[in-house]
C-alpha cells in the first residue's frame, strides 16, 4: 500500500525548468507542481545565467499564483461576453476605424512581458497586415537609448558582453544602476567574483550611494544627468596619458578624431570634469587611471544613463571609451547595458519598438521592406507595408490626444502609470474612440478606460521564449491551465486576425511554429543581395541578428530547447557567446563608429518654484507596478509604503521629519509619502520609487512628477531627472487599519489626506492620515466599517484610539490611532486574522497586538526568511558582529543576499553597543 500510494505522489508531483519573468538577468527556474498547483520554485542550477540562485522576488514566484484577482472573462463595453463576441466585436470596431480613418489610426503598445512568440505576432498583423507603423512597447521606456547607442556605433542593436566577462574583468564600472537591488542575482555572481579574485576592482558611479556600494572599491557620487562629462573627460584623459590602443582604433573604427575634439573641447581637464560632475577630482582621476590601465574593462549601464533627455549620447559616451582603449570583443571587456524587463530583448528582435521593422531590420535598411513583405506574403495588401517609422511611446500618447489615434490595443502594461505626464495619458485615454486591454490581472489602472477587456495567461500558464540581457535564449514553459477564460496573448491576436481576413497568415497552432517562422525571417536573404551572396561584400554585411540556426526544431525539439546565445547560425550552431572578437561590426565598412558627444544636461531644470533635483528607481523586493509582487505578502515587509529618501539639510530647511509624511509637488503632479532621512542622498536630490498606483494610493504616483521630455533620438522619456519642490504634509491624525479579507469592499477612508493599502496573509493594512480631525471615533467606525466595536482603548487627552471588532469569533478588523512608531509587530495581529475562532487569551490581548512578552521583530530586512531588524540588532548587540554569524544564527543573508548590504550597515551602528562574545567551554582559545 505504501509503495502504491508513493507512486501516485510522483503522479502528481512533475517539475520543470522555466524562467523568471521578472528582471532582464533571466534566471532559470524550477517548478515544482503538485496536484495541478505550482507548490514551490527554485533556482535552476544548470541555467548559465543564475547557476542556481534566485533573488527574493524570483523565490516568492509561486506565492504570487492562483485566480484570485485575475481576468477570468472577456468584456466589451463593460458586460461580460464570449470569446466569439469579444474577438468579433475586435475586429469589426478595428475595421469600422480603419475604413473610416486610414490604417495609421490603428495603434499598438507593447511590453517586455510579452514572450517573443507574442510580440512577433503583434508586430507581424499591426506593421504587415493593417499596415500601421505605430506599434510600439514600454521598452522605449528604460532601454531604448541603449539601443539607439549599440546602433550608432556597431551598426546593431547588439549586446557584445556575456555574464561571465563580469567574472573575468579586472575592473567593472557600475554606472547609473542599484544592480544589488535591481538586478541581485548579477551582482551576487560579482560579489563571488571579487573575493575569488582580489585584484578585481568595482567602480560605482550613482548620485546615491546604494547598496550597490557595499563590495565597491572606488564611489563617485557625480550629480545627476553628469555621467557624460565624466566619460568625455576619461575619453580626453586617455589621450592625453598616452593611453588609447592606437591600432584597435586605426583598423576598426572611424570618427575618433571628432569624438575626442569634442570631449576636449567639453570635458578637457580633470578640475573641469570635477566640477562640472561635482565629484573629488583625486577619486575621479584615481578612477580615470583604473580605466585606462586595465584591458578587461566591463562598464554595466542601466536607467540612471538611459531615462534622459541625451541618454543616447550617454551610451555612446561610455562606448567611446571602450572603443579607444581596445576593451571590447575581449573576455571580461566592453559596454554592457543591463536590460530592465524579462523580454525587452526579445521585443526588439522582432521588431517591437515603432522604429524597426522585423528582425532587427529598420525602415531604412536597405532591401528591408521589400524582403519583409515578401516574407510575409503582404504584396497583394495595400500599402504593402508602412514605408516609415511609426509614433514611438510618449508621440504614440500625444497623437491620441490630438484625435489621430482612433484605436489603441495595449498588451500587459500599464501606460496609465508607466508613461511621464500619466494625467495627460488618461485623459488621451478617456477621448480614445477604442481602447482594447489583453491583461492578466483584474485590477490596474488601465482598465477603466479600456472599452474591451480581453483576459490573458500570465507566468506559469505562457509558454514560449525570452531573451536576457546577454542574448540568451530561454525557454518559459506553460505548466499551469490559465484560469476560466483568460487565453495566450498570440491565440488572442491570431483569432482577432482570422476575422480581419488574415486567417492564411495567422494559422498558428503552437508556439514553436511562430518561433520557427521568427528564426526563418532572422536567416532570409540575410547576407544575400538580389539572391548573390554579398556577406563577403564590405559594404553588403550581413544582419548580426540571426537564429536561421534554430530553424525546424519541431515541437520537440523547442520544448526541449536549452538556452543558447544568438546569433545561431550553420557557422555557430551552438550560439555566440562573445561578439566582434575579430574585430569587425556590422556597419556597412566593419569599423565601429566613434560619436563626438556634447554634453546637455537634464531637460527638466531646476527652478525657485522646484528646486530639488528629482530621482526615480525600483527598490528590492517590487516589480514594476506590483501586480504580481504584491501578492506575495512578505514581499510588501521591506518597504511597506510609499516613501521618499531626502537629505538630513534638506529635510531640516523644509521642515520634515523622519517618518513623517511629506508632500512633492511638481508642475505636472504631487506625490504624497513617507520620509526617510538618509545621507545616502546628495544635498538637494529626493529619491522615490516607480512602484505604487492607484490600487495601492492615489497620491504615490512617481510619474505624476515627471514631464514628457524625451531623447530626440530614442524618443525614451527623461524619467530620471524631476523637478520638485518639498513640503510636510500637516495633518491631524494618523491611524493603522488592519481589515480582513472580504470584509468589506467600501473604503470610505480613502478620502483621507494620505492612505496606502499594504497586503497582509488575511487581512488588508491601510495606512491613513488627514487634515480634518474626528472628534468622534467611534461614530466615524461606524461609517467605515461593518460591525460593532467589540474592544476599544481610548485616551481623550492626547487623541490615541485602539479598537476592534469580532464577529462569530473571527476578527474583522483592527484600529489604532497614532503615528506607526507606535504600532507593535503586527506579526501576531496578521496571525489572528486566519483563526477560525480567538480564544480567550487572543482576545484579551487584541488591543495590545501581541502576546503577553512577545518580542517585536521591527521591520523587515530579509525577505527571504522574514527576520526583522530589531531581531537583527538584538543579535549584534549579543556579539554575533558579522554577516555570517547573523546568518548562522537568524539565516538572514543565506538565501538570494540582497540584505547582505543592509546587514552590514547594522553591524557598523551598532557594533560600538556589541559586547565581546564569550567562548563556549568546549571552544578552544
Amino acid at each position: 500500500m505504501r509503495g502504491a500510494k508513493a507512486e501516485q505522489q510522483t503522479k502528481t508531483t512533475q517539475q520543470a525548468k522555466t524562467t523568471c519573468p521578472y528582471c532582464g538577468v533571466g534566471c532559470g527556474v524550477t517548478a515544482t507542481v503538485e496536484a495541478g498547483t505550482l507548490s514551490a520554485v527554485e533556482g535552476d542550477r544548470e541555467h548559465p545565467a543564475n547557476f542556481g540562485r534566485l533573488c527574493v522576488k524570483g523565490s516568492a514566484l509561486h506565492e504570487t499564483l492562483g485566480s484570485q484577482g485575475r481576468l477570468t472573462h472577456p468584456r466589451v463595453d463593460g458586460v461580460e461576453v464570449s470569446w466569439a463576441t469579444a474577438l468579433s466585436t475586435t475586429a469589426e470596431r478595428l475595421n469600422t476605424l480603419r475604413a473610416e480613418h486610414g490604417n495609421h489610426s490603428v495603434a499598438a503598445y507593447l511590453s517586455g512581458q510579452l514572450l517573443t512568440e507574442d510580440y512577433y505576432v503583434a508586430n507581424k498583423l499591426f506593421k504587415g497586415f493593417l499596415g500601421t507603423p505605430h506599434l510600439d512597447t514600454n521598452s522605449r521606456l528604460c532601454m531604448a537609448s541603449a539601443v539607439v547607442g549599440y546602433k550608432r556605433a556597431f551598426g546593431a542593436d547588439a549586446v557584445p558582453c556575456n555574464y561571465e566577462d563580469l567574472e573575468e574583468a579586472e575592473l567593472i564600472v557600475l554606472v547609473g544602476s542599484n544592480l544589488a537591488w535591481n538586478h541581485p542575482v548579477l551582482y551576487q555572481r560579482i560579489k563571488v567574483a571579487k573575493e575569488r579574485n582580489p585584484l578585481m576592482r568595482l567602480v560605482v558611479i550613482d548620485p546615491r550611494v546604494t547598496d550597490s556600494c557595499e563590495i565597491a572599491d572606488l564611489y563617485l557620487g557625480i550629480k545627476p544627468g553628469s555621467d557624460a562629462y565624466l566619460f568625455n573627460g576619461l575619453l580626453a584623459w586617455m589621450a592625453q596619458r598616452r593611453r588609447l590602443d592606437t591600432l584597435y582604433l586605426e583598423r576598426h573604427t572611424e570618427g575618433f578624431d571628432d569624438a575626442l575634439a569634442a570631449a576636449q573641447q567639453t570635458a578637457g581637464s580633470v578640475a573641469e570634469v570635477a566640477a562640472a560632475c561635482d565629484v573629488d577630482p583625486e577619486r575621479l582621476e584615481t578612477f580615470y587611471y583604473w580605466f585606462a590601465s586595465q584591458l578587461h574593462v566591463v562598464t554595466l549601464y542601466s536607467q540612471g544613463v538611459n531615462q534622459s533627455a541625451s541618454g543616447t549620447d550617454k551610451c555612446n559616451a561610455i562606448i567611446n571609451c571602450h572603443l579607444a582603449g581596445g576593451k571590447i570583443g575581449l573576455p571580461g571587456a566592453g559596454p554592457f547595458s543591463i536590460t530592465g524587463q524579462p523580454n525587452a530583448m526579445g521585443g526588439r528582435e522582432v521588431g517591437g519598438l515603432a522604429n524597426q521593422l522585423a528582425a532587427h531590420m529598420d525602415y531604412h535598411t536597405p532591401g528591408a521592406l521589400d524582403l519583409v513583405s515578401r516574407f510575409w506574403a503582404t504584396d497583394s495588401l495595400t500599402p504593402i507595408l508602412p514605408e516609415g517609422p511609426g509614433y514611438k511611446a510618449v508621440e504614440l500618447f500625444e497623437a491620441i490626444e490630438r484625435g489621430e489615434i482612433k484605436a489603441l490595443w495595449v498588451m500587459a502594461t500599464n501606460p496609465a502609470i508607466s508613461l511621464p505626464d500619466a494625467a495627460r495619458v488618461r485623459a488621451a485615454l478617456e477621448k480614445c474612440p477604442l481602447v482594447i486591454v489583453s491583461e492578466c490581472a483584474a485590477h490596474t489602472d488601465l482598465l477603466p478606460y479600456a472599452d474591451i477587456v480581453l483576459p490573458a495567461s500570465g507566468w506559469s500558464e505562457k509558454d514560449g521564449t525570452v531573451t536576457n540581457s546577454e542574448r540568451r535564449i530561454s525557454r518559459q514553459r506553460g505548466m499551469l491551465p490559465p484560469p476560466g477564460e483568460a487565453r495566450h496573448d498570440w491565440w488572442i491576436m491570431c483569432e482577432v486576425a482570422k476575422r480581419l481576413g488574415f486567417a492564411e497568415a495567422f494559422n498558428y497552432a503552437h508556439p514553436w511554429e511562430i518561433f520557427d517562422e521568427h528564426a526563418r525571417l532572422s536567416g532570409f536573404e540575410n547576407g544575400l543581395e538580389n539572391g548573390v551572396d554579398n556577406s563577403t561584400v564590405p559594404d553588403s554585411p550581413q544582419r548580426l541578428f540571426d537564429i536561421s540556426g534554430l530553424v525546424g526544431l519541431g515541437r520537440d525539439g523547442y520544448d526541449a530547447l536549452s538556452p543558447i546565445q544568438w546569433p545561431v547560425t550553420k557557422a555557430a550552431p551552438h550560439g555566440t557567446a562573445r561578439l566582434f572578437e575579430d574585430g569587425e561590426f556590422a556597419t556597412a565598412n566593419g569599423r565601429a563608429k566613434l560619436l563626438a558627444i556634447h554634453p546637455q544636461g537634464p531637460g527638466q531644470a531646476l527652478s525657485a518654484a522646484y528646486p530639488l533635483r528629482l530621482n526615480t528607481g525600483r527598490i528590492r523586493d517590487q516589480w514594476h507596478t506590483m501586480t504580481r509582487t504584491a501578492r506575495s505578502p512578505r514581499l510588501m515587509n521591506h518597504r511597506a509604503e510609499p516613501f521618499m529618501d531626502v537629505h538630513p539639510e534638506d529635510a531640516h530647511a523644509a521642515g520634515v521629519m523622519d517618518q513623517g509624511l511629506a508632500v512633492l509637488t511638481a508642475a505636472k503632479g504631487e506625490f504624497r509619502a513617507r520620509v526617510r532621512v538618509s545621507n545616502a542622498q546628495r544635498r538637494g536630490e529626493i529619491f522615490v520609487p516607480i512602484h505604487w498606483t492607484d490600487c495601492f494610493t492615489q497620491q504615490a504616483r512617481s510619474s505624476a512628477l515627471i514631464d514628457s521630455i524625451t531623447d530626440p533620438l530614442s524618443g525614451q522619456p527623461e524619467s530620471k531627472h524631476g523637478a520638485v519642490a518639498l513640503a510636510p504634509l500637516a495633518t491631524d491624525w494618523q491611524a493603522t487599519l488592519l481589515v480582513a479579507d472580504g470584509a468589506t469592499e467600501l473604503t470610505p477612508w480613502c478620502t483621507s489626506a494620505y492612505w496606502t493599502r499594504i497586503p497582509m496573509r488575511g487581512c488588508q493594512r491601510w495606512q491613513l492620515a488627514n487634515t480634518q480631525s474626528v472628534n468622534d471615533w467611534l461614530a466615524q467606525l461606524k461609517t467605515w466599517l461593518p460591525g460593532d466595536v467589540s474592544v476599544v482603548s481610548q485616551d481623550p487627552t492626547n487623541g490615541r484610539l485602539r479598537a476592534a471588532c469580532v464577529e462569530n469569533g473571527q476578527l474583522r478588523w483592527w484600529l489604532m490611532v497614532g503615528p506607526p512608531k507606535e504600532l507593535p509587530g503586527l506579526a501576531w495581529l496578521e496571525a489572528r486574522f486566519n483563526e477560525t475562532a480567538l480564544s480567550d487569551t487572543h482576545r484579551r490581548r487584541l488591543l495590545a497586538g501581541c502576546d503577553d512578552g512577545a518580542a517585536d521583530t521591527g521591520p523587515v530586512v530579509c525577505s527571504c526568511h522574514q527576520v526583522g531588524q530589531t531581531t537583527i540588532v538584538n543579535a549584534i548587540r549579543e556579539g554575533d558582529t558579522s554577516v555570517e554569524a547573523l546568518g548562522a544564527r537568524l539565516a538572514c543573508g543565506t538565501q538570494c543576499g540582497s540584505c547582505i548590504p543592509e546587514l552590514k550597515s547594522l553591524i557598523e551602528e551598532e557594533r560600538p553597543n556589541a559586547r565581546t562574545k564569550q567562548p563556549l567551554a568546549t571552544e578552544v582559545v
